[in-house]
This record gives C-alpha cells, sequence and structure tokens, in this order.
C-alpha cells in the first residue's frame, strides 16, 4: 500500500467520525507532520509513511518539539494503523 493510499483511508475514517483531516504544511518549518486531525474538539498530528518507513531526523525533532507543547502525534504507515489511530482518539 502506497503512502498516499494511506492517507485517503485516514481522511475517509476521519469525515465517517465527522473530523477534518486538514493537510498540514509550515512554510520555513520543515518536517512538520502530514495532516492535523481534528475530531471532537481535540487536535491530533500525524504523519503518514510508506509501509516500514521511519521518520527522518528532522521529522522526529519536530515530533519531539510538538509533544513537549503537549499534542500527540501518531505516525501510521499502513491501513490497520488508521485503525488502530481511529480506536484510540475514539477511546479517548
Amino acid at each position: 500500500m502506497r503512502e498516499t493510499d494511506i492517507e485517503k483511508t485516514l481522511v475517509q475514517a476521519i469525515e465517517e467520525l465527522g473530523g477534518k483531516a486538514f493537510k498540514f504544511s509550515s512554510p520555513g518549518n520543515a518536517g512538520v507532520p502530514d495532516r492535523v486531525v481534528l475530531v471532537d474538539g481535540k487536535a491530533y498530528f500525524v504523519e503518514l509513511k510508506a509501509p516500514g518507513q521511519k521518520l527522518r531526523p528532522l521529522q522526529e525533532y519536530r515530533r519531539k518539539q510538538l509533544e513537549e507543547l503537549g499534542f500527540e502525534v501518531y505516525v501510521i504507515d499502513s491501513a490497520f494503523g488508521v485503525e488502530e489511530f481511529i480506536d484510540a482518539i475514539s477511546a479517548t
């Protein structure tokens, strides 16, 4: 499964929950996560990867920055990962 397919699966699943999964870019701040997911008054950051791929060092740095600010950052590399993410945010 390609990263773009995983991304489409995520966006569709979030929309089914009544939320939004906005594409995120921050000019001048490379390495930010791909999507900002907004659902039930909460915000989550999601980095999408092709199966088995890991975060690059700059992405790890951005993840740590966001987590230090109190945000949850998820890395998803499969359709199953999307399901796990949906289960995790639905349980909160």
